[in-house]
C-alpha cells in the first residue's frame, strides 16, 4: 500500500484501495487490511496475487458482477487460488437465462442488459441516472447486499469487494458498510469520489474488453466520473425513504449481531 494513501498499487488492477484509515463520528478509525475494494480482477499478475495473499491475507472475494458479465469475461486467476473463497453476489436481478430485463429471450447475452448504465431516459441527468441505479440495487438485490456485508465480518483474513470499474456497485456496498461502521458521511462520500483519481485508467482497462468497450464509448466521458454529489444524494434518499442504512438493512434481514460483528471487524 502507498504509505501516503490507501491506494494499493497492482499491475493488473488500477482502482484498488483499503477501506482502513477512515474516521468515524465517535473519533475512531477503520482498520487497515480488513476490507479492500477494487475494479475487475481478471488481469491480476502472479505478483499481484502474492501481494494480496501475503500482505493482506486475502481470503474472500465479493464479486458484484452479473452472471452474464462473469461468463463473458471468463474465469479470473483467483479462481485457481485454493485458499480464496469467491462469493458471486450480483446486484442485478438474475431472473432469466442470461440476466433480467428479457435478456433470456435472446440467443446470446445482450450486454446492453447486463450493464448498470444502459437504457435510461435521456431526460434524466447523469447524476440522477446513477442514483436511480443505486436505488435499484437496494430494490432488486437486498439479498446480495446483506450477504456481501456479512462476508466482510469474517475473521479468517481480509475481504475484497469488486465489480467491473470498482465504482458504482462496489461504491454502494462499501458506502453502506462504512455507514454501518459509523464512518462520517464526509469520509464515505470522499471514498466514493476517490475513484475519480483513477477513472481514466479504469476506463482504459474496460475498453480493452469487448464486454464493456462499445458501451463506454457511447457515453460522454464525464458521465463516468463518480461525483461526490451522487453519493451524498443517494445516502440522503436512504435516510428519507428508509430511515437510514441500518433501518433498511434491518428490514432485509440484518440483525444487531451482524452490526456488532461488522463494527468489531472494521473498527480500531
Amino acid at each position: 500500500m502507498n504509505a501516503r494513501s490507501r491506494w494499493i498499487d497492482l499491475d493488473g488492477a488500477v482502482n484498488v484501495r483499503d477501506l482502513g484509515g477512515l474516521p468515524t463520528a465517535d473519533g475512531r478509525t477503520t482498520r487497515r487490511g480488513r476490507v479492500l475494494r477494487s475494479d475487475n480482477l481478471q488481469d491480476l499478475t502472479v505478483t499481484d496475487i502474492r501481494i494480496l495473499l501475503d500482505d493482506y491475507e486475502l481470503k474472500n472475494i465479493i464479486d458484484l458482477r452479473s452472471d452474464a458479465e462473469v461468463r463473458l469475461e471468463g474465469p479470473g486467476p483467483l479462481t485457481r487460488t485454493p485458499s480464496i473463497t469467491l462469493h458471486n453476489l450480483s446486484l442485478f436481478s438474475e431472473g432469466g437465462l442470461h440476466t433480467d430485463v428479457a435478456a433470456d429471450t435472446a440467443d446470446t447475452v445482450d450486454v446492453d442488459k447486463v450493464l448498470p448504465w444502459q437504457n435510461q431516459p435521456d431526460a434524466e441527468t447523469e447524476n440522477d441516472r446513477s442514483i436511480g441505479h443505486y436505488l435499484g440495487y437496494l430494490r432488486d438485490r437486498a439479498d446480495s447486499i446483506v450477504s456481501a456485508l456479512r462476508v466482510m465480518t469474517r475473521t479468517d483474513g481480509s475481504a475484497l469487494v469488486h465489480c467491473a470499474a470498482g465504482k458504482d456497485r462496489t461504491g454502494v456496498v462499501c458506502a453502506l458498510a462504512l455507514d454501518v461502521a459509523g464512518v462520517t458521511r464526509e469520509a464515505i462520500v470522499a471514498d466514493y469520489a476517490q475513484t475519480g483519481e483513477r477513472i481514466e485508467a479504469v476506463l482504459d482497462r474496460l475498453r480493452s474488453s469487448d464486454t464493456y468497450a462499445a458501451d463506454l464509448d457511447s457515453r460522454p466521458a464525464d458521465s463516468h466520473v463518480p461525483h461526490a454529489a451522487i453519493m451524498e444524494k443517494f445516502l440522503t434518499r436512504i435516510d428519507e425513504e428508509h430511515g437510514g442504512t441500518l433501518a433498511w438493512l434491518t428490514a432485509n434481514g440484518w440483525t444487531e449481531e451482524d452490526t456488532e460483528a461488522l463494527r468489531t471487524r472494521l473498527l480500531d
